[in-house]
């Protein structure tokens, strides 16, 4: 497939592109810099510059492309005002892109997170919620999904909240970012609260098999680790920086809070047996031995 990408550059994006190309497609990317249009074409696909607020560049992207996987995503979370301004831009993105496909039966993959479930990990049939600081996600890949009745092969694949690669990446890179400012590995609450990961190369195979396979209108969860408790992550950032590890504040993680501190494990069975994805690469707590001090 000739295969249109947003986020292609970032650090899932990158693992996207090159299983992409490694499986014999062809990828355009979309690329909002110099340097983004650089990276992309130094890996093998062929850049188209713009943005997501440039929505006549996603409908010719799109218009050029036998299939579309969604990835970007203006990750400010300053404050709630940035942090809605960038969940507003996705949501017109994604409708952008969605109204081109309508009708063309082509395979549309957007991202979204694993929802939490009280008292146990949540699994594919789980609905991703639609309220909260990052609720509006929610609502357009649902919107996204429903696009199945009308001629689009949507899917989503569920990230979790961490997609770590050499010890970078998701919410436990936010941690490693804050102890190496603060000089402090904290955790909120008692930190018993559990995360799921899966390694970026790991999802980047994931997001191949829903574009090849996925039937409408379907979700998938990228999960590796269905739980890694956040005080153990700390543990390991701690050790690799060599500062104190200790519970801090929710405050100190801002609009992100809410989400930082509830527990959120998550499962893949259903993912892993109906489209025969097998995570093969390390996990979290030991990809993060990688962190340099």
């Amino acid at each position: 497939m000739r295969v249109f990408i947003t986020g292609g550059t970032g650090l899932i994006g990158s693992a996207v592109v090159a299983e992409l190309l490694g499986n014999g497609h062809t990828v355009l990317a979309l690329a909002r810099s110099d340097a983004s249009a650089q990276a992309a074409s130094e890996a093998g696909a062929e850049p188209i510059r713009g943005g997501l607020a440039d929505l006549d560049v996603l409908r010719a992207g799109a218009a050029q492309a036998d299939g579309v996987i969604h990835l970007a995503f203006a990750n400010d979370f300053s404050s709630p005002e940035a942090l809605a301004a960038a969940v507003a831009e996705e949501g017109a993105a994604l409708a952008t892109l969605g109204e081109a496909l309508v009708g063309s039966d082509r395979p549309f993959v957007v991202c979204s997170g694993t929802p939490a479930v009280p008292g146990r990990a949540s699994t594919e049939a789980d609905p991703i919620p639609a309220d909260g600081p990052v609720g509006g996600r929610g609502r357009s890949v649902m919107g996204i999904l429903d696009l199945a009745s009308r001629g689009v092969r949507s899917s989503a694949v569920r990230l979790p909240r961490t997609v770590h690669n050499e010890g970078a990446g998701g919410f436990a890179g936010v941690l490693t970012g804050i102890a190496r400012r603060s000089g402090v590995s904290g955790y909120p609450g008692d930190g018993t609260q559990r995360w799921p990961a899966v390694h970026a190369l790991d999802a980047a195979v994931l997001f191949r098999l829903a574009l090849e396979h996925a039937e409408p209108g379907t979700a998938w969860h990228a999960v590796d680790d269905e739980g890694d408790q956040v005080r153990d992550i700390a543990a390991v950032i701690g050790r690799r920086l060599g500062v104190p590890v200790q519970s801090v504040p929710t405050e100190t993680y801002g609009p992100l809070a809410v989400i930082f501190s509830a527990d959120q494990p998550s499962s893949s069975t259903h993912t892993r047996q109906a489209l025969g994805w097998e995570p093969k690469h390390p996990r979290l707590l030991d990809d993060l031995e990688n962190i340099q001090p």
